[in-house]
């Protein structure tokens, strides 16, 4: 099996991880987003360092855009990108609902590898190339057009918005009860500057009353 993406090997070696009771952190993704592919890998960095367990969930940026807010302010080339948008998740709800949700992590790091990294998001059968290197099958890449697995996605997706509202996107991370859209950053930081994020991001999530810290953006992702 092919290994693609940033790896657990990836972090800094000579850090570890920090002792203490196990967290819990849900993360919302959508797969062609490339933020969220950027918050993902500093997930996997924080793992190496932080006593934390990701556990990876669906979001449909094409669900919040097109029905939740209606297609509202969209131009004609995003209307177009958020209805295609719908593909890879419906292919990521199939793939959980044959082998569990902890194919979702392996699954996400196959196809945003591909969509990000190597920038072949519009290529054919990309989607069945990263199925197999998680071992399913490459036709599941047909749930592409499987409006039935739609009711699952909505599930998943309401499960993260029910609780950060509708002007945010993806990541939603959720910690102790508490969902927050972000952190929107590039590049992903490494090791224990992973670390030291994520016990920022941790500390403002347990203030009830906490909603926004925000710059304007003024770079590209970096996939580095």
């Amino acid at each position: 099996m092919e290994t693609v993406g940033l790896t657990m090997d990836d972090a800094d070696s000579t850090t570890a991880p920090s002792t203490g009771p196990l967290v819990g952190v849900q993360f919302w993704f959508d797969p062609i987003c490339p933020w969220a592919w950027i918050a993902s890998r500093w997930m996997l960095q924080v793992e190496q360092v932080r006593p934390v367990r990701t556990q990876w969930r669906v979001m449909s940026l094409a669900y919040l855009n097109l029905v939740q807010r209606g297609g509202e302010g969209l131009s004609d080339e995003h209307r177009q990108l958020m209805e295609r948008a719908w593909g890879p998740v419906r292919v990521c709800a199939a793939a959980a609902r044959d082998r569990g949700d902890d194919i979702l992590g392996p699954l996400y790091t196959a196809i945003g590898t591909r969509f990000h990294v190597q920038g072949r998001r519009e290529e054919p059968g990309v989607l069945g190339e990263a199925l197999q290197d998680v071992g399913l099958p490459a036709r599941m890449a047909e749930a592409v057009d499987d409006t039935s697995l739609d009711d699952w996605v909505r599930r998943s997706h309401h499960q993260a918005f029910d609780l950060v509202g509708l002007d945010v996107g993806t990541p939603v991370i959720g910690i102790g009860g508490h969902g927050f859209f972000g952190p929107v950053m590039t590049p992903a930081p490494k090791g224990e500057a992973a670390g030291r994020l994520f016990d920022g991001f941790s500390l403002v999530t347990e203030a009830d009353g906490f909603f926004e810290l925000k710059r304007s953006r003024d770079r590209q992702p970096s996939f580095e």
